[in-house]
C-alpha cells in the first residue's frame, strides 16, 4: 500500500467552503480504482505537554484559531501509479477551489506501509 498525509492550513473563513469540498474530494478518490480509504480530519484538540501525555491526561479543546485552521489528509492507495494517476485527476478537478481556501501551500508526506 502507498500513502499520502497532507496537511493544510485554511483560512479561518473558509472552514465551511473547504470542509464542503473535503466530503467531495474524498467521494471522488473513493470512486477512483486502487483508492483504498480517504480520510481528512480537523485539528480540534492539542495536548498540553508531554507530561501530560506520560499522565494520560485528556487533550484540551481548542476554543478559537489563531489565522489558520489546520486539516490533515490521510489517503491510501494500492500503489504509486494509482496514487499519480488520481493525484493528476484531483488537481484537474479540484485545484482552484483548493487554493481559495489555503494560506500557503500543503505539507505533503508519501510512503509505504511498513505494517
Amino acid at each position: 500500500m502507498f500513502n499520502e498525509i497532507c496537511i493544510y492550513e485554511a483560512k479561518i473563513e473558509k472552514q465551511d467552503e473547504i470542509e464542503a469540498l473535503m466530503k467531495e474530494v474524498a467521494e471522488f478518490y473513493m470512486t477512483q480504482e486502487g483508492v483504498v480509504d480517504v480520510k481528512y480530519i480537523k485539528r480540534t484538540h492539542r495536548q498540553a505537554d508531554f507530561n501530560a501525555v506520560k499522565q494520560g491526561e485528556l487533550p484540551i479543546a481548542l476554543t478559537r484559531f489563531m489565522g489558520k485552521v489546520t486539516y490533515v489528509l490521510h489517503w491510501t492507495v494500492r500503489d504509486e501509479e494509482t496514487h499519480a494517476r488520481v493525484s493528476k485527476l484531483g488537481l484537474e478537478h479540484f485545484y482552484k477551489r483548493w487554493n481559495r481556501c489555503l494560506t500557503t501551500m500543503p505539507k505533503i508526506i508519501l510512503g509505504e506501509n511498513i505494517v
